[in-house]
């Protein structure tokens, strides 16, 4: 049987019920596992057997779950997280250190952009941020000797911009780093980075993937198309002996395809604990099963609304990748041409105060700390997400103050755009 498409691996990738096994992946509400002899807990303990000793780790319901998510980005491995914010840290962690560096597209979320500016600053590691329209050379410049890792998102958060992937991850491999992609908005529905160069892809399993908010969680989903072994004196914690494993070399053990997730698992999430339960892995394998029917009209919906609003009279500008004429058009028909994501972005004319008043007026649409899901929501960044951020930051990442994030859901767009007319009006 030839590679199953998209559509099939939402359904059923990830697990395989034997002879009278659970049709559904089940729920291992377990934070332990039993074993016969301390011999064969220690062989889990030395990582010299598969199997699980404690949730904090590993968990067959999660394991399950990571594996459809890694089958659906064409993946070698993956694992879940309790967040999108841990799975980013973690990957970015993973490989950097105290004296590293990162090269960040400027565009990225606020939480991860605060991250990776201020939380992991605090730990030694420095950062340069660049604009994903930068030509190759200003990126080539942006990088040190110290840079370990490349990052950006494939639809930014709020901005929409789209990630060249294909460029980014061509500067990302001269300098010998691997890029890693956020792909939450789009989701391996619409588009697969690794299919581009990315070599880690992440995601907050919490918007899309989920559907329906109820489960906070975030993904990583390793390549295994990065060597690290031809980059070993920059990825040392992959390419030497790790003394709290017994000397384990992850990339000669676990090979090229298993380094990275062995690694991430073994070290940081037996040492930070970021785990997604069970049960929220269950709730996500259920959004899962219907990705590939809610993408398209999620999309279809938002580009209605966003021809909508470019349209209208007290609506400054509207972002929409996927709208004729947006900056990142050429992109989106390049990266994603089946469509991106739900999320509209638009600037109601007078400002913060009016994007305010805007969105007390919906009745459809409600003001929340979400996107992506059933059920149509907003918020202004530049007073909720982006808060964080100063004014330069903001104009470099594309959030005008009087921005409005609306993320269509799956109700019918007659309703939304009436909503967006009244509240308008």
């Amino acid at each position: 049987m030839s590679r199953q498409r998209i559509n099939t691996i939402c359904v059923q990738g990830g697990y395989r019920p034997g002879n009278g096994e659970p049709r559904q992946v089940p729920i291992i509400q377990s934070t332990t596992f039993k074993y016969d002899t301390s011999e064969d807990m220690g062989k889990l303990f030395d990582l010299e057997a598969a199997g699980y000793f404690y949730s904090r780790l590993q968990n067959p319901t999660c394991d399950h779950v990571a594996a459809k998510i890694a089958q659906l980005e064409g993946g070698s491995a993956g694992m879940l997280t309790s967040s999108g914010q841990a799975a980013n840290f973690f990957a970015l962690f993973n490989i950097c250190e105290t004296g590293s560096h990162i090269v960040a597209s400027s565009t990225i979320y606020g939480g991860t952009f605060n991250l990776i500016s201020v939380t992991m600053a605090k730990m030694g590691i420095d950062v340069t941020f660049v604009s994903p329209t930068a030509s190759e050379e200003e990126l080539d410049a942006a990088f040190r000797e110290n840079t370990r890792a490349m990052f950006g998102e494939t639809i930014a958060n709020p901005a929409l911009t789209v990630l060249d992937i294909e460029k980014f991850a061509r500067v990302a491999h001269r300098h010998g780093v691997p890029l890693i992609v956020d792909n939450t908005f789009p989701t391996p529905v619409n588009c697969r980075p690794i299919e581009w160069g990315a070599d880690i892809v992440t995601h907050s399993t919490t918007k899309y993937m989920d559907g329906h908010g109820s489960a906070v969680g975030g993904a990583i989903v390793d390549s295994g198309n990065f060597d690290w072994m031809v980059h070993a004196d920059k990825y040392p914690g992959l390419t030497t002996p790790d003394e709290s494993y017994h000397g384990i070399v992850y990339a000669e053990k676990f090979g090229q395809g298993g380094a990275f997730i062995t690694k991430a698992t073994s070290q940081l999430m037996r040492d930070f604990g970021c785990v997604q339960s069970p049960q929220s892995a269950f709730l996500l394998n259920l959004g899962l099963e219907s990705l590939h029917v809610r993408m398209p009209r999620h999309c279809e919906t938002a580009l209605a609304v966003a021809k909508f609003l470019a349209a209208h009279p007290k609506v400054e500008s509207v972002t929409y990748p996927h709208l004729p004429g947006d900056a990142s058009y050429d992109l989106a028909m390049k990266y994603m041409p089946d469509g991106g994501c739900g999320v509209v972005s638009f600037v109601v004319s007078g400002g913060r105060s009016a994007a305010e008043s805007f969105m007390k007026k919906l009745k459809t649409a409600a003001i929340e700390t979400h996107v992506a899901d059933a059920r149509t929501c907003c918020l202004n960044p530049a007073t909720s997400t982006h808060r964080q951020m100063n004014e330069e930051q903001l104009a470099a990442a594309g959030i005008p103050a009087g921005m409005v994030r609306l993320s269509c859901g799956l109700e019918d767009r007659e309703d939304l755009i009436e909503d967006l007319e009244q509240a308008l009006a």
